[in-house]
């Protein structure tokens, strides 16, 4: 494209010292594109938020300049902030693919969102704006209709390589690596590239080296096999319809994100035969090993299907001790002790579990390894390198990867979310930062919970709470009755009576000297109980917790 004299901007608001909520914003003169928009999901520190998304500040600031928002590909680190996202900035048009328009369409659904500007992209898609060109490039990923997206720019391409790997035996379509390859020599200014998998040497097992495993395990075993997956990872969702085909099971299905699933891939032509799928019921006439069970809950998600049936609260199925249980999955960073509570069940039920390990390939990663990072870098020969998609120590070695590869350190840009990079004739160079960081989203409030909050909510779950309710005469300064304690998560108020009783002397003790010395004030009164409550608890407990007055006026002259 031809240049006007001025920069372009690369700014990651989000997918950068992190694995989620991906989110990239290119900006020349009065437009901007952005490219995906994900969430990221809670740690167990941030006690009941569902999702935490991208601050959308620098958007709002330039709402006027969005043109589209590009999807990648349909996994919710890379979707699953749209909702939020059209709740909170005008979007014009979102380009995805089929199956991601389906997938987006179904959460917009379900918070009863409407917008309808979502426009299908196919791979012959070409986009044009003012400033610039859009094509896409198809990858290989655990889910169909993955693309990576290039951007021509007055300054140049930014390749964005979406979530991909390099599988020469893939289930569904090759990656365009000749497509890669011409756009490398064609000259690529800036790359951004999938970082995920970077600590892992070597190249990622194919996806048909899983479908093999699984096929011997489906067509050895003589009774019900439970399989657990990503809901997602639609290609393994499709192995296993079509195993199960091969050796005359029929697939009960369990868990709603995988319902959704298997009806966007029956609906798109990627599952064919919708009579695989029976009910419960229609499974109690068949044998056992006719039948398998394909669910959620491979992360030991407690409220999942496969946590609810190895607790044995399931309404619909109960272990049986001939079951086998595969995890066709690899536990995501802070998700292996659940996955272990929910093992340890399996086993006391007695059935036979199966996880992925380096002797049994029953699940393989989506995201690139080492060598196949340096392959994309080989391919597509960057001018510039800003790795992306990864926590930083993932960042940091894809950037060493990018040295092997010959690549100049200078050139090799390792970003936080928030950094601008800008291009220009002259290169490529971090200048400046805008507004970025974590926004929490807990039911259908966005940005209401801040670190006061949380930090509100770690105490609690640690020390408790402490309700004391008081009843003062405001008129006379008087306290009419001996206050009344109350706790959650301290003590039980039953079995310390005695404590409870020393604690409610004491507030009687703190409310009377402060209506004989002061004039009355309901705040005043509040914070003086909390002020000389805490460090009086502190001492004959060892816990905070947290303190709440209620202060009842009874007015009685």
């Amino acid at each position: 494209m031809k240049n006007d004299g001025q920069t372009t901007s690369v700014i990651a608001l989000g997918g950068l010292g992190e694995v989620g909520k991906n989110m990239y914003v290119i900006n020349h003169d009065d437009e901007i594109i952005i490219i995906d928009a994900g969430v990221m999901f809670p740690e167990d520190e941030l006690l009941g938020v569902d999702y935490v998304i991208q601050d959308f500040t620098y958007l709002k600031q330039n709402e006027n300049k969005i043109k589209a928002l590009i999807i990648t590909h349909g996994h919710e680190d890379h979707i699953g902030g749209i909702p939020f996202l059209l709740q909170s900035v005008k979007i014009p048009v979102i380009y995805a693919s089929p199956i991601a328009k389906d997938l987006i369409n179904k959460k917009l659904e379900d918070r009863d969102i409407h917008f309808e500007n979502i426009e299908t992209i196919t791979l012959d898609t070409y986009i044009k704006f003012k400033h610039f060109e859009v094509e896409f490039v198809n990858t290989t990923h655990s889910i169909p209709e993955s693309y990576a997206i290039v951007v021509h720019t007055p300054n140049g391409i930014v390749f964005h390589t979406g979530d991909f790997k390099f599988d020469l035996t893939p289930i569904g379509p090759m990656a365009n690596i000749h497509k890669m390859a011409k756009l490398g020599e064609e000259g690529v200014k800036l790359l951004l590239s999938d970082s995920t998998n970077a600590l892992s040497p070597g190249f990622s097992p194919s996806e048909s080296e899983v479908d093999d495993t699984l096929n011997d395990i489906i067509s050895r075993h003589y009774g019900r096999i439970i399989i657990a997956t990503f809901a997602s990872n639609i290609y393994r969702v499709k192995h296993i319809v079509e195993t199960c085909k091969k050796n005359n099971r029929k697939i009960i299905t369990f868990g709603r994100s995988m319902e959704n699933a298997i009806e966007i891939a029956l609906n798109n032509g990627l599952i064919t035969d919708r009579s695989m799928f029976i009910d419960n019921n229609q499974a109690k006439n068949l044998k056992k090993n006719e039948i398998c069970v394909l669910c959620t809950g491979s992360q030991g998600e407690p409220l999942a299907a496969l946590s609810r049936i190895a607790s044995g609260i399931h309404k619909q199925i109960q272990l049986q001790p001939d079951d086998l249980v595969v995890f066709s999955s690899s536990p995501i960073p802070g998700n292996a002790a659940g996955i272990n509570r929910v093992i340890n069940k399996l086993y006391l039920k007695g059935v036979r579990v199966y996880t992925n390990t380096e002797f049994t390939n029953i699940h393989t990663s989506g995201h690139a390894k080492a060598d196949e990072l340096r392959w994309m870098l080989r391919l597509i020969k960057p001018e510039y390198f800003m790795p992306i998609h990864g926590e930083y120590r993932m960042l940091t070695e894809h950037g060493n990867i990018a040295q092997t590869c010959g690549m100049e350190k200078d050139n090799i840009l390792i970003c936080q979310n928030g950094d601008v990079v800008e291009l220009s004739n002259s290169g490529a160079k971090k200048n400046g930062r805008v507004q970025a960081g974590d926004v929490y989203v807990d039911g259908s409030r966005i940005g209401d919970i801040g670190s006061v909050v949380i930090k509100d909510r770690k105490l609690m779950s640690h020390d408790g709470i402490l309700v004391t309710i008081l009843n003062i005469n405001p008129l006379t300064r008087t306290l009419l009755i001996k206050p009344n304690v109350t706790t959650r998560g301290f003590i039980m108020v039953n079995e310390n009576q005695a404590l409870v009783n020393q604690i409610e002397n004491k507030i009687s003790e703190i409310v009377k000297e402060f209506l004989a010395n002061n004039p009355y004030s309901y705040l005043d009164i509040k914070n003086q109980i909390i002020l000389e409550l805490h460090p009086f608890i502190n001492e004959l407990t060892g816990r905070r917790p947290i303190i709440l007055p209620v202060i009842m006026e009874v007015k009685q002259s």
